[in-house]
């Protein structure tokens, strides 16, 4: 077995622990709740809680493993639309130095979109 493999294996045991842990700390947590508080037993159980906030954690984290490639996409796209209209901006500029010419003023919209993009864009 090569070195990964076994650091792979290392890393699932102690995640398999990690979870055994937390499902113990739960059972343990129930017990207590119901051990120590017998009197709860006509009110809300107090341990429902703690398997929503479980069941809210599981669905952040399969929301957030579905959004990731859509997150690293979104840069993606961006960084190249900026590389794009940089390279954009350039050649207008080297445009209007070999033929004398000048663009019109910007319009207010196209003054908001610049303002918007500077920040991204530092040679606008």
């Amino acid at each position: 077995m090569r070195r990964s493999d076994a650091e792979v294996d290392k890393l699932e045991l102690m995640f398999q622990k990690a979870d055994s842990d937390l499902d113990y700390i739960q059972y343990r947590l129930e017990y207590e709740i119901k051990a120590n508080h017998p009197d709860s037993a006509g009110k809300k159980n107090p341990v429902t809680p703690l398997k929503e906030l479980t069941a809210l954690t599981s669905r952040y984290q399969t929301l957030y493993a579905r959004f990731k490639p859509v997150i690293v996409e979104q840069k993606e796209t961006k960084s190249r639309i900026c590389v794009t209209l940089n390279k954009t901006m350039t050649v207008i500029k080297e445009l209007q130095n070999h033929t004398d010419l000048e663009l019109s003023p910007l319009t207010e919209e196209e003054k908001t979109v610049t303002e918007q993009l500077k920040p991204h864009m530092p040679d606008l």
